[in-house]
């Protein structure tokens, strides 16, 4: 296990923004590099203590998805190496398979949340009204139920420190014109469709999923930042799964349930995470990427 990575601290490039997870570098008008630490947020609050291999983790498998998922939509990866942007050996041993080469591009004002089952911020909107951002679903559906079919469910971005806001499809329209929101939900209900089929016959329930998109210089629908990792997406062990209870996780699951049982009124300064609690949900990560990867972090 590598040692954890809290803040990177590159000197050849120029910082442009340290993000709840990622820090970003300028390398020149077409290509940035992002640097995914080893960070954790819960409800939008970074927490004092990094989780061991998650910026690995989190790397390993948003490029795995963006390798698979490529017929659907493109992805931000550029053709550039790493070698090539961070020539010097030992700077670039110090975010070595945690860092990605990507394309510049203009980043939508929203995030796209494709939902397969009830949980989180949806069970509570569903046990108020009926309904997840304005979608009426049926009557009597239990905790961690599976939808008829996914849904979509887009949320404003927030700035680090504010939360995401649910809004409704026509929300999207007025922020991005009706042709991009409605190409955004397809393509973002696909993207679930096809990875929640490979996770399942890997023994893994992806639940509900947070897409990003941005344009190209042709205006052409791009897939950024992450893609369905353990940060973006709940994971759920399928053969432990059963309806009406909080499913165990492959997540960071595992780190909001502590934090929902301490006295905490999610603002900064969060409470310090126990060791065994960090040990667990590193190791909670590892498990997802080796499951749905192969790949097993050294």
């Amino acid at each position: 296990m590598a040692a954890p990575l809290y803040e990177s601290n590159l000197t050849s490039l120029k910082l442009i923004n340290r993000g709840k997870v990622r820090d970003i570098y300028d390398i020149d008008d077409q290509h940035m590099l992002i640097v995914t630490t080893d960070r954790l947020s819960a409800f939008d609050v970074i927490m004092k203590t990094p989780i061991p291999d998650k910026g690995r983790v989190l790397t390993t498998v948003s490029n795995f998805w963006f390798d698979y998922l490529a017929d659907i939509v493109p992805n931000h990866l550029a053709s550039r190496t790493l070698d090539e942007v961070l020539p010097d050996a030992g700077e670039r041993a110090t975010v070595e398979g945690q860092a990605t080469v990507v394309r510049k591009l203009r980043p939508l004002p929203i995030e796209a949340i494709v939902r397969g089952y009830i949980i989180g911020s949806g069970w509570k909107d569903y046990q108020a009204s009926g309904a997840i951002c304005g979608i009426r679903l049926p009557k009597g559906l239990q905790l961690a139920d599976k939808l008829e079919q996914p849904i979509y469910t887009p949320s404003s971005k927030a700035a680090i420190g504010d939360h995401d806001e649910n809004i409704d499809f026509d929300a999207t329209v007025k922020l991005v014109g009706r042709e991009l929101a409605e190409q955004v939900r397809d393509v973002s209900l696909k993207l679930y469709t096809k990875a929640r089929d490979y996770a399942a016959e890997r023994g893994i329930i992806i639940a509900d999923t947070k897409f990003e998109f941005g344009l190209d210089e042709n205006d052409q629908l791009v897939l950024i930042d992450e893609a369905l990792t353990p940060d973006s997406s709940r994971f759920w062990p399928a053969e432990s799964y059963t309806p009406g209870k909080s499913p165990e996780s492959y997540d960071k699951q595992y780190i909001r349930d502590w934090l929902e049982s301490q006295d905490w009124d999610k603002t900064p300064p969060p409470p310090t995470i126990p060791d065994e609690v960090i040990a667990r949900t590193s190791e909670k990560y590892r498990e997802a990427c080796k499951k749905l990867t192969g790949k097993e972090l050294g």
